[in-house]
């Protein structure tokens, strides 16, 4: 197993035991940008902040199954 593959074992896991820390992380991101923008971007920033939190919770249902 090469670094990249550990490190990305490692991200899956860390994402995987703090997925609701993550969650509130990416929707205080998104409000922050929201702010920032004046809600000019709001419904670009929603559908990234829900691909973000799929791939988070997607991640963490997945955990220990083999990668194929």
């Amino acid at each position: 197993m090469g670094f990249l593959e550990k490190a990305l074992d490692k991200t899956k896991e860390v994402l995987s035991e703090n997925a609701d820390k993550v969650g509130q992380a990416i929707d205080k991101a998104g409000d922050i940008i929201d702010e920032k923008t004046q809600g000019k971007y709001s419904s670009t920033v929603d559908k990234v902040q829900d691909a973000a939190k799929n791939i988070v919770e997607k991640n963490r249902t997945d955990k220990g199954d083999p990668q194929t």
